[in-house]
């Protein structure tokens, strides 16, 4: 049988025209014309024995064994990149000092530093995993080379800072059977048959937290009463008393564990709240060699793990026709 050897600058094509939602737009981009991009998907559908897109209105979408073909173009281009970021960093050495909050540390750190680490094996990352006042403090002090923080406002705003993603906070409630099939906060908020006078029992970070600051200030304009029922400077403490159904917490839906879940306002009455900011703050303004790279993966992680449009991610809904 002969063995498929699949091109590397055709995979990049199919996958960036995927990205952009146009071939046209990932010619541009790539620097070729529209009938090269083509020629590389035929070849492309030919290696794969299946048809890789389909027609969907005026535009295309990808088949079933487009989809799979996407991800490991994906995990091929990475790979791809790994290999060459690590011969150009080969002799990178030293440390680098980067700060997360506990949401970001647990769900981007493992594979970031697995990434890292095999590209650059001389290179070292002392982690500080901390709530956002003692990353600002750290940062301000010099400790830090790299941040990962919520922005917040009225926050004494950080130097060299770019901001990621913005993602809207959510309700959090315990995702056990008996929260969906008993809505309790259903009278509390009087979505119910019946309301109660006892107040909307809340779990959050200690003060102080920026974020503790928002839910309450956003309940009291919306005249619902409230009360602390469960407070820890843990966040896995916090994802514990939600999920035993203590009360309600609010996040991100970001690296939400398994026992909790996002709140369907639907019905209960819940105001909506705000959106946050997640920004990328460097001590320096041209930062070092092995910071730029750390700063890279995050950059990547991050938009990876919301969804958001970037090289090599996809973009919801169809791909345009035009080839």
């Amino acid at each position: 049988m002969t063995q498929v050897l699949f091109d590397l600058d055709v995979l990049r094509s199919f996958s960036t025209g995927v990205a952009l939602g146009s071939y046209a737009r990932a010619a541009d981009k790539l620097g070729r014309s529209t009938s090269a991009v083509s020629a590389q998907l035929k070849k492309l559908e030919s290696q794969a024995g299946t048809p890789l897109l389909r027609k969907a209105g005026r535009g295309l979408e990808l088949t079933d064994a487009g989809h799979t073909m996407l991800a490991y173009a994906h995990r091929l281009l990475e790979i791809n990149e790994e290999a060459a970021a690590a011969m150009r960093g080969a002799d990178l050495e030293g440390w680098v000092r980067l700060g997360l909050q506990e949401d970001l540390g647990e769900n981007l750190l493992p594979g970031v530093l697995g990434r890292f680490a095999r590209a650059h094996p001389r290179l070292r990352i002392e982690a500080c995993v901390a709530r956002s006042a003692e990353l600002r403090e750290r940062m301000a002090l010099g400790q830090l080379d790299l941040a990962l923080i919520w922005e917040v406002e009225g926050a004494e705003p950080l130097p060299h800072t770019e901001r990621l993603v913005r993602l809207p906070l959510q309700w959090i409630a315990s995702a056990g059977p008996e929260a969906v099939e008993a809505p309790w906060w259903a009278e509390r908020l009087g979505a119910g048959p019946r309301r109660s006078k006892e107040p909307l029992p809340l779990v959050l970070l200690d003060a102080p937290c920026p974020l503790r600051e928002i839910v309450t200030r956003v309940l009291d304009r919306a005249g619902i009463p409230w009360r602390h029922a469960f407070t820890s400077a843990s966040l896995s403490a916090l994802w514990a008393g939600t999920s035993a159904g203590l009360g309600l917490s609010a996040r991100t839906s970001f690296g939400l564990p398994r026992h909790v879940r996002v709140l369907d306002r639907a019905g209960t009455g819940l105001p909506a709240l705000p959106q946050i900011a997640l920004a990328m703050a460097c001590a320096q303004a041209e930062p070092a060699a092995p910071v730029a790279r750390l700063a890279a993966l995050l950059r990547e992680a991050v938009r990876d793990s919301v969804g958001v449009p970037g090289p090599g991610l996809v973009r919801a809904g169809g791909v345009s026709a035009a080839a």
